[in-house]
């Protein structure tokens, strides 16, 4: 350090006498500073230069950008669907960590496949504004701090068949770090599992009972036909019951006519023939048998 600024004074003295005692016409190299300079080899003291400034482009820093596109494209290869821009701000915020990079986005694909069961039949929702955790190597790193990446979306599906399931199964495993996050990953891994299988079951229980109510409404329509038909028979039957009823009334009071004028018949048939039978006594006990005068009647 003492040597560092020795060197700094020596050259602030040299260039104070470099500019005190050169003329304008003479060169630098003809003035007693200069010779001092080329006599330094004998001096004792020696001229020390403060050491070059790193340029900008340093090895380290080509190094650093060289692996984090090559973590980039790793993270392309296994998150094929995701956006670019959220490739690369997962793996800022993990200062260009690889493992966590992985995590972060594995966690936020999950995070996503829960949001998308939330929807009505498990439709699709694109993921806006994630959030990045940053791990603990980017604070180290540097890189500390919140990072609130901009709207960038992805569409996040979930697996569609076995195979898919297998594959992002296989795919947590490999980005485990250890045996407890194997387990936390397996365990988020079957409870998206089983809510996919809930949410396909509800589904199709949903479709059933659509269809069962279809029939129902279509059965529904016939038997409000059909009881619209008895109804209107019944009101026919009605009026024929109504017709028959006034028929059998009408039909009992003339029964009630007939045995009143037949017993009336049967009164005046005895009193004709008691008439007939005063008549033929009167005849027979009469004063004055033979014909009457007529002069009497």
């Amino acid at each position: 350090m003492s040597a560092i600024v020795l060197g700094k004074r020596s050259n602030s003295i040299f260039f104070e006498e470099l500019h005190h005692h050169s003329p304008p016409s003479s060169s630098p190299f003809d003035t007693p500073a200069a010779k001092r300079i080329r006599c330094s080899s004998s001096s004792p003291t020696h001229i020390r230069f403060s050491p070059p400034r790193p340029s900008l482009q340093s090895p380290q820093v080509l190094i650093n950008s060289s692996s984090s596109s090559e973590n980039l494209c790793h993270l392309r290869s296994i998150f094929p669907n995701m956006d670019h821009q959220l490739l690369v701000r997962a793996l800022e915020a993990a200062g260009n960590d690889l493992d966590s990079a992985i995590k972060s986005l594995n966690k936020l694909q999950l995070e996503a496949a829960e949001v998308n069961f939330a929807s009505p039949l498990g439709e699709s929702v694109p993921v806006t504004e994630p959030r990045i955790q940053p791990s603990i190597e980017g604070a180290v790193n540097g890189n500390s701090g919140d990072v609130t990446p901009g709207n960038s979306s992805a569409p996040v599906t979930l697996p569609a068949d076995g195979s898919e399931w297998v594959d992002l199964f296989v795919k947590e495993m490999m980005s485990a770090a250890d045996v407890d996050d194997a387990r936390a990953r397996t365990s988020r891994v079957l409870e998206v599992l089983e809510k996919s299988i809930m949410a396909r079951v509800s589904s199709e229980t949903i479709q059933n009972i659509q269809k069962e109510n279809m029939l129902l409404k279509e059965q529904m329509k016939v038997l409000l036909h059909e009881n619209n038909i008895l109804k209107r028979a019944v009101a026919i039957q009605h009026e024929r019951q109504k017709e028959y009823d006034t028929i059998n009334e009408e039909l009992q009071h003339l029964k009630q006519l007939v045995t009143k004028y037949q017993e009336q018949l049967r009164t005046l048939e005895v009193n004709n023939y008691a008439l007939a039978m005063h008549l033929k006594q009167s005849q027979q006990s009469s004063s004055m048998p033979g014909q009457f005068h007529p002069d009497i009647f």
